[in-house]
């Protein structure tokens, strides 16, 4: 059951952070408020085929390989200056070019990397290691390709402090979360949650219905409740990402493919790089070529919610949900950021847009 965002009482904002529990969370959110993201492609290679694959959608998939570490060094020197504080290195396969990872981060050192796990990424590139999940091995290799998926990840990062496994819910694997969530548990690792978002066109089996968001919602809250220290979520992650509105609808997206304005935030600092180093404006969001009206992807939810917090600051229910999900965004994305104890148990109705 869902508890609506709005009371009845107008609260201020010193109201809200009375609470010294609150207090102290908004305090070690705030910390991270400098990080300034933009996305690279690292490579269009890849060793894996996976349907509904983002990046084998569009034009970025044509773009040359740049594979100078020169200009790689020139561009992140280059994205520092222009306020650039944490990089997602992502495109078809980051793992197959690690000497342009590790220039990465000997320029910009914070940052994530969104793998499919099969090669090892050297530990000297010490970003936050995004593994992407799709199910057990058996649908791994129905819809990836690939056999012996999970096993493969499992074993390359079973004692890395970087990795945190992303499960990605589509209609085919929701059941199997249980599976994986329990072998995750039991080797002492992580798992955070994906919602499978359309590319453009795609119009196949792994696109959610109303019936498997409902679903997915309820083996998600189920998930968090048995394994609190494996699953890395909140109750406010499931609602804002199992919502029948996609984030869009939800919050206005704020990445600049769907925002016009330069003036401040992502519309101004956030950029998509292809693998030729080039970027466009009109394209330009952390999954390129998502049909945005089926965008429920941890990634852009990750800017696009926790970019509402005075959306959020109405009661103490709700801000405490908005920490709950800036807490799970910064212990996902960012190395060594620890995520607190959950502080709003509900499942809260997002607040109304403005108008």
């Amino acid at each position: 059951m869902i508890s609506p965002a709005i009371e009845q009482k107008e609260y201020k904002f010193s109201e809200i952070t009375a609470d010294p529990v609150v207090r102290d969370r908004f305090k070690k959110v705030r910390k991270y408020f400098f990080l300034r993201e933009s996305t690279y492609d690292m490579t269009n290679r890849c060793n894996v085929r996976c349907e509904g694959c983002y990046y084998f959608t569009g034009d970025k998939q044509f773009a040359a390989e740049n594979s100078d570490e020169d200009a790689w060094r020139s561009l992140l020197e280059s994205e520092k200056k222009r306020g650039i504080t944490f990089v997602v290195l992502a495109g078809a396969e980051p793992s197959l070019v690690p000497r342009l990872c590790e220039v990465c981060y000997d320029v910009i050192p914070l940052g994530a990397i969104a793998t499919n796990g099969l090669q090892h990424i050297p530990r000297q590139i010490d970003y936050r290691i995004h593994i992407s999940v799709w199910g057990n091995d058996q649908t791994s290799l129905k819809i990836r390709k690939a056999k012996d998926m999970l096993a493969r990840q499992t074993a390359n990062y079973h004692d890395d402090p970087r990795a945190i496994f992303v499960y990605t819910f589509n209609p085919i694997n929701i059941d199997e979360a249980r599976e994986v969530t329990s072998l995750l548990a039991q080797n002492g690792q992580q798992i955070t949650f994906n919602m499978f978002s359309a590319p453009l066109g795609y119009h196949g089996p792994l696109r959610h219905t109303p019936k498997t968001l409902a679903r997915t919602r309820e083996v998600m809250s189920e998930l968090l409740r048995q394994y609190p220290e494996t699953v890395v979520y909140s109750p406010y992650n499931i609602v804002a990402h199992t919502s029948e509105k996609g984030l869009h609808d939800l919050y206005s997206c704020s990445y600049p493919r769907m925002n016009t304005s330069t003036n401040v935030g992502l519309g101004r600092s956030f950029r998509q790089y292809r693998t030729d180093l080039s970027w466009d404006r009109q394209a330009a969001c952390c999954v390129p070529d998502t049909d945005c009206t089926d965008c429920r992807h941890y990634a852009a939810g990750s800017a696009v919610v926790t970019a509402r917090m005075y959306r959020h600051a109405v009661n103490p229910a709700i801000f405490k949900a908005w920490l709950d999900y800036v807490d799970t965004y910064l212990a996902v994305w960012v190395r060594g950021y620890e995520k607190g104890q959950n502080l709003c148990e509900r499942l809260i109705e997002p607040p109304a847009k403005e108008t």
